[in-house]
């Protein structure tokens, strides 16, 4: 599969933001501050797979991210599940079945 330079830029924005992502992590710098401690020397590498469609028909919408009101972040269902399961927990309230806000 051939990846246009858009495309080829996105992916390298993902790239950069997980790895910013575990730089700026506190409890994993603490642990690898730990390690070193022991005296070990640390390296960390990390595998992820990532797959992506074009999507058929309709042009993509760009309004995807959840949006603030209020001072509020309306997360739908699926962004709080996705949230959980990376260990984010959301504060909301749970009277509504479609959204959350944090």
């Amino acid at each position: 599969m051939e990846l246009d330079d858009n495309l080829k830029q996105l992916m390298k924005q993902l790239g950069t933001a997980i790895s910013e992502s575990l730089t700026d992590s506190e409890p994993i710098s603490v642990a690898i501050s730990n390690i070193k401690e022991a005296g070990y020397d640390v390296f960390l590498v990390l595998e992820a797979t990532i797959g992506f469609n074009k999507q058929q028909g309709k042009p993509p919408e760009k309004d995807f991210l959840p949006q603030a009101r209020n001072g509020k972040l309306s997360l739908t269902t699926e962004d709080a599940q996705f949230l959980k399961s990376l260990r984010i927990s959301v504060v909301g309230d749970d009277s509504q079945s479609e959204k959350t806000s944090i």
